[in-house]
């Protein structure tokens, strides 16, 4: 396997040797927890700054797996990729307290909105504060993805797969067909001379998500949980198609909300940092106060952690298997396709005038040429974004 020629993703000697590994997890987790605004790409990137750039727990082509391996999973994307780097830093413990880390900021931020939104009727608002945030994480994914992507194996193929992946999915075309088109891609281009010779390889399929059958029955917090602990277990894609299984569910099939509750929930995602899977607090909350809130976090969050758990031993064992480490590499290619896509469309709606576009430009330089840490980014660009809208 070649390893990546940017010495900045080789372990530092000493750095990992640290007695007090939970710690290190929990503070990286948690900070991440409370300033990663923007989705999945954005806190994947954030994550790639802290444990690759600054702190060298993984290499870039262990991260890239390990970005790759997550895809495959429903579920949280960037919270399972903070269950597996928590796993790789301290073992089970640090599957546990990654995950719950990342989870538990944005989920009292959710709790104390979901108190205001009861009391006052409205969601509170937020734009001001996101109006300099945004350009700052649309350079912080930029900066991940060409990092990543100087990593990448097998790179010509990489790039042509990741190109095409951007232009499909930004057509509509699904993202667990990509993922799999692109694994299925490089596998076969990768192993084409086995191909030519019997072979006792086999290939998993996907297991199709199968749903609970559940029948329209009044509130109750265990229908509560299974409900949310369903959608964790199935839901493949964005935090958009989330908000689709809510409406199935929620709205349409049990009645427990109504379109504009919903809608609300969908404006609390997207102004709160950490995990859009905390809209399930929210909703909790609007059903059964604080105690429907815990149990529907939990519900929506469990599937991940038994998922993770499972799969994080496979992880190593992929890479000794010639058609299991290419198809790898070509999800890992299509995930940054995926990516790249994502942020073309984050783009449109962070690079509104002149002053956002500077900032995301002024960024991106600070975090290519200085390196930057992308916690205080975050933080100078909720500052420059206040003090813009207050001189204007």
């Amino acid at each position: 396997m070649t390893q990546a020629s940017d010495d900045s993703t080789a372990p530092r000697p000493g750095r990992t040797s640290s007695t007090r590994p939970l710690l290190e997890v929990t503070e990286v987790f948690a900070k991440l927890g409370l300033i990663s605004f923007g989705g999945p790409a954005v806190h994947i990137a954030m994550m790639h700054d802290e444990v690759v750039r600054r702190r060298r727990w993984v290499t870039s082509e262990e991260f890239l797996d390990l970005v790759g391996a997550t895809n495959l999973l429903p579920g949280p994307n960037s919270t399972e990729m903070a269950m597996h780097l928590g796993a790789r830093r301290a073992g089970f413990l640090g599957l546990l307290v990654g995950g719950a880390a990342f989870i538990l900021p944005p989920m009292l931020i959710v709790l104390a909105l979901s108190y205001l939104y009861v009391r006052l009727g409205q969601t509170p608002q937020a734009g001001w504060l996101l109006y300099g945030i945004k350009p700052v994480v649309i350079a912080i994914i930029l900066q991940a993805l060409v990092q990543l992507g100087r990593t990448a194996h097998r790179r010509a193929l990489s790039l042509a797969i990741a190109a095409g992946v951007v232009v499909l999915a930004l057509a509509g075309v699904d993202e667990i067909t990509l993922l799999l088109a692109g694994g299925a891609v490089v596998m076969i281009a990768a192993n084409w001379p086995k191909l030519r010779r019997p072979t006792a390889a086999s290939i998993l399929a996907p297991l199709a998500p199968v749903g609970l059958s559940l029948t329209a029955v009044p509130f109750s917090l265990p229908l509560l949980f299974l409900t949310f602990f369903k959608i964790g277990a199935v839901l493949y894609g964005s935090g958009y198609v989330l908000f689709a299984f809510l409406q199935t569910d929620l709205v349409e099939r049990l009645g427990w909300l109504t379109p504009s509750q919903l809608v609300d929930a969908v404006a609390i995602g997207q102004i709160t940092p950490g995990p859009l899977f905390t809209s399930a607090t929210f909703i909790g909350y609007l059903l059964a106060g604080p105690l429907g809130a815990i149990v529907a976090t939990v519900g929506i969050f469990l599937p991940a952690f038994i998922f993770i758990a499972a799969a994080t031993p496979l992880i190593p064992r992929i890479r000794a298997s010639s058609w299991a480490r290419s198809f790898l590499d070509g999800v890992v290619a299509a995930s940054l396709g995926l990516i790249a896509a994502v942020t073309l469309d984050l783009s449109q709606a962070a690079l509104i005038d002149s002053f956002t576009t500077v900032l995301a430009v002024a960024s991106l330089g600070l975090l290519l040429r200085f390196r930057v840490n992308s916690a205080w980014l975050i933080a100078g660009g909720a500052v420059a974004g206040v003090l813009a809208q207050l001189l204007r």
